[in-house]
C-alpha cells in the first residue's frame, strides 16, 4: 500500500528532472542571444568580438565566464578592447550575471536604464570611457551590488539620493566626472560602505555629517570640488579611516589637538587649498603609518611639530603656503624628527615665516629625497656645505630669503638637479666653478643676488639648460661666447643690469629656439649683431639701457614671433626700419632715446600710439597725429632753386617716361599673369618655408612610430593629426599629415597655409615646422608640424564631449582666462594683422589647450581673408570641413558642413 502510494511521487520526480535541463537550455539560449545582440552593434575596430561565433561553446567565447551549472553567463571582463558606441541595453538581459566590467574604451551615450533588471549584479566597472547623462535612478534595483565604479567618463546630474537601498554597496567611484549638487545625507546609512571617491567634480554645499556614521570607512577622497563650510568634527572620530582627500576645496575650521590619536590608521591626510587654520596638532607623532601629509595652502599657524617624523613612512610633507614659524634654532626640531624617514621624497615649506639658520640636519635628510623647497620664507645664514650630500635632489629652491655667504662648492655634487633656484638673496662671490658638473639642470636662477666677477665660461657644460637668469648681480666683464652656444635655451636667457661689458657676441645666433633674450642696464657697446635675427623663435627681446650703436639691424625682420622689443636709451641711428610696422605679432616697441631720424611709420604697431614709445629722438617726424611729432616737409626755402631746375627737367622728362612705359605696359602685364600662374602651382610649403625649417618624411616616420594607429588623434577633412616626438630634444608635437587622395586637398591646404604664413600669436595654434617630400614608396608627401596641446579642447572640458583623459572642473576665473586669450586672438586677427582675418568657425572644439591652460584658436579651414577693409572685399579660403589641428582624444573624423557662404553671418 505505502509503494502505490510513493508511485506518483516518483513519477512527478522524473517529470521533473526531465523538464529542467530543457529550462535551463532556453535560458542558456537566451543568453547567447543577449551576447550576440550586444556584439552586432559595437564598433569593434580591433576585432577582439571576432571569436564570438557559432564555431564555439559562448561560454568559451573571450571575456565571458557562465555559472558551473546551467550555462548562464556570471561574468563579462571586456576591458581595454577600443569597443565603441552606445551600451547595448541587450546586455542587460543576462539575468545572471554578477560581474560587468567594460573599463577603457570607447563607450558613449548614457547608462541603459535597462540595468535594473541585473538583480544579481555585484560588481559594475564602467569607467574610463565616455559615458554622458545622469545615473540611471534604477540602479537601486541592483540590490546585489557591491561594487560601483563609473570613475573618468562625461556624467552629469546629481548622486542618486536612494543609494542607501542598496544594502550590500561597499565602494562608490565616481571621481572625474561632471556630477554636481549636494551629497545627500542618506548616504550616510549604508553602513557597509568603506571606499568613497567623488573626487574632481562640481559637487558643492557642505558635506553631511551623518557620513561620520559610516564606521567601515576606509577611504574617503572628496578632493577637487567645491564644498564649502567646516569640516564636520564628528570625522575625526573614525578610526577606521586611512585616506582623507579634502583638497581644491574651500572647507574650513579647525584640526582636532588629537585627531591624530583618535585616527590612528591614517596614511594619507591631504588638505591642500582649503582654508583651515590653527595649530598643526602636535598628536601628529602618534601618526606612525602616516605616509603623505598635504596642508599647503591654507592658514595653518604657529610652530612645525617638533615630532613631525615619526612615521618611518613618510614620503610626501607639503606645508607650503601657510603662516607657520620658526624663529630660533629651537623651532627647527622637526627637521631633525624627518631625518628619521627614509622614504622622504618630497619636503615643500615654501612661503611661510619660517626664520632663523637652516639647521646642520638637513644634510642628514633622506638620501633619496628629491625636491626641496624653503622659497619665500626669511631664512638667513649661509647654506651650509654639507647640502651637497643630498645626492638625489631634482628640485633645490631657496629663492627669496635673507641668505648670504658664497654659493658652496659641494653645490657641485647634486649631479640630478634640474632646477635650482635661488633668486633674491644675498649670496655674493664667485659662482663656484663646480657649477659646470649639474649637466642635468634646465633651470637655473640666480638673479638678485650680488654674485660678482665674470661669468662663467664653463656654464657651456649645462647642457641640457632652458632657461638661465643671472639679471641683477655685479657681474664684469665680456658676455662669454659659451655661455650663447647652448643649443638647449629655449625659455630665456638674462643677464640684465649687471656690468657687463664690450659687444654682444656673434654667437648669440646660435640660440635659434630662444623665447626670451634681455641684456639691458649693462655697458655692451657696438652694433646690434645681424646674427640676432637668427633667433627665429624669440618673443621677448630687451636690449635697453646700453650703449649700441649703428642702424636698427635688417636681419631682426626674421623674428615673425615677436611680441616685445625694447632698444631704448642707446646710441641707434638712422631711420626706423620699414619692417617694423609688418612684425604683426608686436605688442610692445620702445625705442625712445636714442638717436634715430626721418619719417616714422603709419602702419602696424605704429597705429597704436600706446604700444610705441619714440621720446627722445629729437629728429623723428610724420607718423600718427597721436606721436605730436613735427610734419615731414619737403626742405626750407634755400631748395626752391633746385626744385625749380627739377620742375623743368621733369616736363622734358615725363613725355619721354610715358612713352617708354605704354610700351613696357603690355610686357609687364603679360609677365606679371605668367609669374601668378606660376606662383599659384608652388607647392604649400613655398607659403611656409621663409619661416620655418624643413623636417624629413623618415623624421616624421620615427616621431609617430610609423604613424601608427596609437598615435593618432584627429582625423579632418583632408588629412589625419598624430602625436609625435621630433628628436633631438623629445619635443611632443601634433603632425597634421595632407591625405593627397582626397580631391582639393592641396588646394585646400595652401590656402590653409596662406592665411597662417603671415600671423603669429601666442593665442593662435605655432607652426613648428613642415615637410614637403616623397614617402618610402616614392608618393608625394606633405604634412605641418604644430606645437602640441596638452589639454586637449575647451570643447571637452565644457560638454565632455571628447577624451575623457583631460576633462575636469573648468571654474569661472579660468573660464574668464581662456575667454580672454581668445578674444586676444581674434582681435589680433581682425584688427593687428597684415591683412584682416575672420575666422568664421569660432567654437570650443577648435579653442585648444596647452598644459598651463592658455587658449589657443585653431583650425582656420572656414577662413576668410579681407582684402580691402573698408568695402569688405574678401578673399574666401574655400576648405570646408575641419582641417588643421584636430585637438587630442578626439579619434572620430569631425562632420563636415557644407555651406554655400560659411562666413555669411560675419
Amino acid at each position: 500500500m505505502k509503494l502505490l502510494l510513493l508511485i506518483p511521487l516518483i513519477i512527478i520526480f522524473f517529470l521533473l528532472c526531465k523538464s529542467t535541463p530543457s529550462l535551463s537550455s532556453s535560458a542558456a539560449a537566451a543568453d547567447r542571444l543577449a551576447l550576440l545582440q550586444f556584439k552586432s552593434l559595437l564598433s569593434d575596430p580591433t576585432g577582439a568580438l571576432s571569436a564570438w561565433n557559432s564555431s564555439i561553446h559562448f561560454c568559451q567565447w573571450p571575456g565571458i565566464t557562465c555559472s558551473i551549472r546551467g550555462s548562464r553567463v556570471t561574468e563579462i571582463e571586456l576591458n581595454s578592447l577600443q569597443l565603441g558606441g552606445p551600451i547595448p541595453p541587450a546586455i542587460f538581459n543576462l539575468s545572471s550575471l554578477e560581474t560587468l566590467h567594460l573599463e577603457h574604451n570607447n563607450f558613449i551615450g548614457p547608462i541603459p536604464d535597462e540595468i535594473g533588471r541585473l538583480s544579481h549584479l555585484r560588481d559594475l566597472s564602467l569607467s574610463y570611457n565616455s559615458l554622458s547623462g545622469e545615473i540611471p535612478a534604477n540602479i537601486t534595483r541592483c540590490s546585489s551590488l557591491q561594487f560601483f565604479n563609473l570613475r573618468n567618463n562625461l556624467l552629469t546630474g546629481e548622486i542618486p539620493s536612494d543609494l542607501h537601498l542598496i544594502p550590500k554597496l561597499q565602494v562608490i567611484h565616481l571621481w572625474k566626472n561632471n556630477i554636481t549638487g549636494r551629497i545627500p545625507a542618506t548616504i550616510g546609512n549604508i553602513s557597509s560602505l568603506w571606499e568613497i571617491v567623488f573626487s574632481q567634480n562640481n559637487l558643492f554645499g557642505r558635506i553631511p555629517e551623518s557620513m561620520s556614521r559610516l564606521t567601515n570607512l576606509k577611504t574617503m577622497l572628496i578632493d577637487q570640488n567645491m564644498f564649502t563650510g567646516e569640516f564636520p568634527p564628528s570625522f575625526f572620530n573614525l578610526s577606521s579611516l586611512s585616506n582623507i582627500y579634502l583638497s581644491f576645496n574651500e572647507l574650513e575650521g579647525t584640526l582636532p589637538s588629537s585627531m591624530f590619536e583618535t585616527m590612528p590608521n591614517l596614511q594619507r591626510f591631504l588638505l591642500g587649498r582649503n582654508r583651515f587654520h590653527g595649530p598643526i596638532p602636535a598628536s601628529v607623532s602618534n601618526a606612525s603609518h602616516l605616509f603623505e601629509f598635504d596642508l599647503s595652502v591654507n592658514g595653518f599657524s604657529g610652530f612645525i611639530p617638533s615630532k613631525l617624523g615619526n612615521s618611518q613612512y613618510l614620503w610626501w610633507v607639503a606645508l607650503g603656503f601657510n603662516q607657520l614659524e620658526a624663529k630660533e634654532a629651537y623651532d627647527w626640531r622637526f627637521m631633525a624628527s624627518l631625518t628619521n624617514c627614509s622614504s622622504l621624497v618630497t619636503l615643500d615649506l615654501q612661503q611661510n615665516n619660517l626664520s632663523g639658520v637652516l639647521p646642520s640636519t638637513l644634510a642628514d635628510l633622506s638620501p633619496g629625497i628629491t625636491t626641496l623647497v624653503l622659497s619665500y620664507n626669511r631664512i638667513s645664514g649661509n647654506l651650509p656645505d654639507e647640502i651637497g650630500n643630498l645626492v638625489n635632489l631634482t628640485e633645490f629652491q631657496a629663492s627669496n630669503n635673507l641668505l648670504t655667504g658664497r654659493l658652496p662648492s659641494s653645490i657641485g655634487n647634486l649631479k640630478n638637479l634640474h632646477v635650482l633656484s635661488l633668486q633674491g638673496n644675498r649670496l655674493d662671490g664667485q659662482i663656484p666653478n663646480s657649477i659646470s658638473k649639474l649637466s642635468q639642470l634646465n633651470l637655473l636662477q640666480l638673479q638678485n643676488n650680488t654674485f660678482n666677477g665674470s661669468m662663467l665660461a664653463s656654464f657651456k657644460n649645462l647642457v641640457n639648460l632652458q632657461e638661465l637668469d643671472l639679471s641683477g648681480n655685479r657681474f664684469s666683464g665680456e658676455i662669454p661666447k659659451e655661455i650663447l652656444s647652448l643649443p638647449s635655451l629655449s625659455l630665456g636667457l638674462d643677464i640684465s643690469n649687471n656690468m657687463l661689458t664690450g659687444k654682444l657676441p656673434a654667437e648669440i645666433g646660435k640660440l635659434t629656439t630662444l623665447n626670451w633674450f634681455s641684456a639691458a642696464n649693462n655697458n655692451l657697446s657696438g652694433e646690434i649683431p645681424t646674427e640676432l635675427g637668427n633667433c627665429l623663435s624669440l618673443e621677448h627681446l630687451y636690449l635697453q639701457g646700453n650703449s649700441f650703436e649703428g642702424a636698427i639691424p635688417q636681419s631682426l625682420s626674421n623674428l615673425k614671433g615677436l611680441r616685445e622689443l625694447d632698444l631704448s636709451h642707446n646710441n641707434l641711428v638712422q631711420q626706423i626700419p620699414i619692417f617694423l610696422e609688418n612684425l604683426y605679432g608686436l605688442l610692445i616697441l620702445n625705442l625712445s632715446f636714442n638717436e634715430l631720424e626721418g619719417k616714422v611709420p603709419e602702419n602696424g604697431i605704429f597705429k597704436n600710439s600706446t604700444a610705441v614709445s619714440l621720446y627722445g629722438n629729437k629728429n623723428l617726424c610724420g607718423g600718427i597725429t597721436e606721436f605730436h611729432l613735427p610734419y615731414c616737409g619737403n626742405g626750407t626755402s634755400s631748395n626752391l632753386n633746385g626744385r625749380k631746375h627739377l620742375s623743368l627737367m621733369l616736363k622734358i622728362l615725363i613725355p619721354v617716361i610715358g612713352l617708354v612705359l605704354c610700351l613696357s605696359f603690355g610686357f609687364c602685364i603679360f609677365t606679371t599673369l605668367c609669374r601668378i600662374k606660376r606662383l599659384k602651382k608652388k607647392s604649400f610649403l613655398n607659403l611656409i618655408e621663409d619661416q620655418f625649417k624643413r623636417t624629413s618624411y623618415a623624421e616624421l616616420l620615427k616621431a609617430t612610430d610609423g604613424f601608427s594607429s596609437s598615435n593618432l588623434i584627429g582625423v579632418g577633412g583632408f588629412g589625419s593629426v598624430y602625436k609625435g616626438v621630433i628628436q633631438p630634444g623629445k619635443t611632443t608635437v601634433a603632425i597634421r599629415v595632407l591625405d593627397l587622395d582626397r580631391h582639393g586637398a592641396s588646394k585646400s591646404f595652401m590656402a590653409e597655409c596662406d592665411a597662417l604664413k603671415g600671423i603669429r600669436h601666442r593665442n593662435l595654434v605655432k607652426v613648428l615646422t613642415a615637410c614637403s617630400s616623397a614617402d618610402f614608396s616614392g608618393r608625394d608627401f606633405k604634412a605641418l608640424v604644430m606645437k602640441y596641446m596638452h589639454n586637449g579642447s575647451l570643447d571637452q572640458w565644457l560638454h565632455k564631449d571628447g577624451s575623457s583623459s583631460t576633462t575636469s572642473i573648468l571654474k569661472f576665473e579660468l573660464r574668464l582666462s581662456i575667454a580672454v586669450d581668445v578674444a586676444y586672438a581674434l582681435d589680433y586677427l581682425h584688427n593687428l594683422g597684415h591683412a584682416q582675418i575672420v575666422h568664421c568657425d569660432l567654437k570650443p572644439s577648435n579653442v585648444l589647450l596647452d598644459e598651463e591652460m592658455t587658449a589657443h584658436l585653431s583650425d582656420f579651414g572656414l577662413a576668410k581673408i579681407l582684402l580691402d577693409k573698408d568695402d569688405r572685399q574678401s578673399a574666401s579660403i574655400g576648405i570646408k570641413g575641419t582641417i588643421g589641428y584636430v585637438p587630442p582624444g578626439n579619434p572620430l573624423m569631425e562632420k563636415q558642413y557644407h555651406r554655400k557662404d560659411p562666413c555669411h553671418h560675419w
